[in-house]
């Protein structure tokens, strides 16, 4: 019995999720650990070792795996690096693939970690069988999968569509990571909606809320969701202002590759109509006659782990 698994690895911002997949695309087991807990990549792999290694027993030993998938921001196809990912504490270019082989003894490849995700959607998902459509993760940043007559598109550094970074506010909110302002991610992520929320706690003093009452630390993309579902207004009109901010980028996203669909997951979707329709109607809104009507937005019906675990693994079959 030889390479019956793979290994798939998703790198996020606050979590690292990693799994075991069977040929058939169903993960075993899965488990995760704090992206960010080590300062260096070194102490970062032997948090995954302690978990990952009794997997791998489990399942047969090493010579039962054809190879480790990662998906990771910033990574390189082609290289096998992450290379200055804003939201990591390893600054620089990581050669990733060459450490994890060192390891753990498996081959191993890897892409964006959004760009991994839309792979497990295309193959398993939502999008099965549809050959144009973006995939969009809107966790602690926004990444972002591009697929165009069935491919993903790379770029010839393995690092296009990047659409989190793309600038949707001029001179507007700093994105502490990148240094630039007024990117999607500084506005449509999980800390987007945070930053947000401050915001309008200090501009409109005198409207009341139920978010007043949080500290600063307990101010999260869930404590908002949750006093939006209470009827606040305040918080529901920081999901209004995410999504018009998150539709207009799409209506401009659906200029270059005429999508299908594009899909929604991550964290934030768990808002659910509270940001999507802002969303949809922001986007139809700045839409070209052409495409009026004709994109749909649609939430991933995989786990949000499942997705990039998935699409990463099947990079090594």
């Amino acid at each position: 019995m030889k390479a019956t698994y793979a290994i798939g690895i998703d790198v996020g911002g606050t979590n690292t999720k990693f799994g075991i997949v069977d040929k058939k695309g169903k993960i075993l087991v899965q488990d995760r650990i704090k992206t960010n807990a080590q300062d260096s990549v070194d102490g970062f792999i032997e948090d995954l070792a302690a978990k990952l290694e009794p997997m791998i027993k489990q399942y047969g030993g090493i010579e039962n795996f054809v190879g480790i998938g990662m998906g990771a921001p910033n990574a390189n196809y082609y290289a096998g690096t992450i290379e200055y990912a804003a939201n990591l504490k390893w600054k620089g270019i990581i050669p990733m693939a060459e450490l994890l082989k060192a390891r753990f003894g498996l081959t191993t490849k890897m892409t964006n970690d959004a760009n991994a995700a839309a792979v497990g959607e295309m193959q398993y998902g939502a999008t099965k069988g549809c050959k144009n459509f973006i995939s969009i993760t809107l966790g602690t940043g926004v990444g972002s999968g591009i697929v165009i007559d069935g491919k993903i598109v790379l770029g010839h550094n393995g690092f296009a569509g990047e659409l989190g970074h793309v600038i949707v506010r001029n001179n507007g909110r700093l994105h502490k990571g990148t240094g630039l302002r007024g990117s999607l991610e500084a506005y449509a992520s999980a800390t987007g909606v945070r930053d947000t929320t401050i915001e309008m706690l200090q501009d409109y003093p005198e409207k009341p809320s139920i978010l007043r009452s949080y500290s600063m630390d307990e101010l999260t993309s869930e404590a908002v969701f949750k006093c939006a579902e209470q009827g606040d207004e305040l918080a529901n009109e920081v999901f209004k202002f995410t999504g018009t901010i998150l539709g207009e980028a799409l209506a401009t996203f659906i200029l270059f590759s005429a999508p299908e669909v594009i899909v929604l997951f991550g964290g934030l979707t768990k808002a659910g109509d509270l940001l999507l329709q802002p969303t949809k109607q922001a986007m139809e809104e700045n839409l070209l006659q052409v495409f009026k009507n004709k994109v749909r937005i649609e939430l991933s019906d995989l786990n949000e782990a499942d997705a990039a675990i998935l699409g990463a693994s099947a990079l090594v079959w």
